[in-house]
């Protein structure tokens, strides 16, 4: 079965989407870990269905090392991003995880990621969900 992490700050809203949107496509065939840079994140992941939920700088440290995939928009990646909510610790144990980094090109961290075309969040989840597909097929034929 594949773990996945899903992080996010502030509100958890694309996280929540996230979590919401591999238990419409897998069901319980995933173990989703909800892990929030803060408490209400982890909540919002949580009432979405996550299996389980971790909140600040150490539970992100310590669980993205346990995962098979990580997944966020890329901020979760660059330190102090989420007004500050995102700790340098933070992006750097996810940056370092041995975990598959499937990230969203959203650009709310004045981040442009060229030859990326825009899209609206829904259209982005699609294409995340392809990914983790393609992913565990990948996986399970090893």
């Amino acid at each position: 079965m594949l773990k996945i992490a899903v992080v996010d700050g502030q509100g958890g809203g694309i996280g929540s989407v996230i979590v919401k949107r591999l238990r419409d496509d897998f069901a319980d065939e995933l173990e989703i870990v909800a892990l929030g840079t803060n408490s209400a994140a982890t909540a919002s992941m949580l009432k979405a269905r996550a299996n389980k939920g971790a909140t600040g700088e150490n539970a992100i440290a310590v669980n993205v090392h346990k995962v098979d995939i990580i997944l966020g928009p890329i901020s979760i990646i660059m330190a102090n991003s989420m007004m500050g909510e995102l700790t340098p610790a933070m992006a750097h144990s996810i940056a370092a995880a041995s975990a598959k980094k499937i990230l969203l090109p959203l650009n709310q961290e004045g981040l442009e990621v060229v030859g990326v075309v825009k899209e609206p969040l829904p259209h982005l989840v699609d294409s995340l969900m392809a990914r983790i597909k393609l992913f565990s097929k990948e996986v399970h034929n090893v």
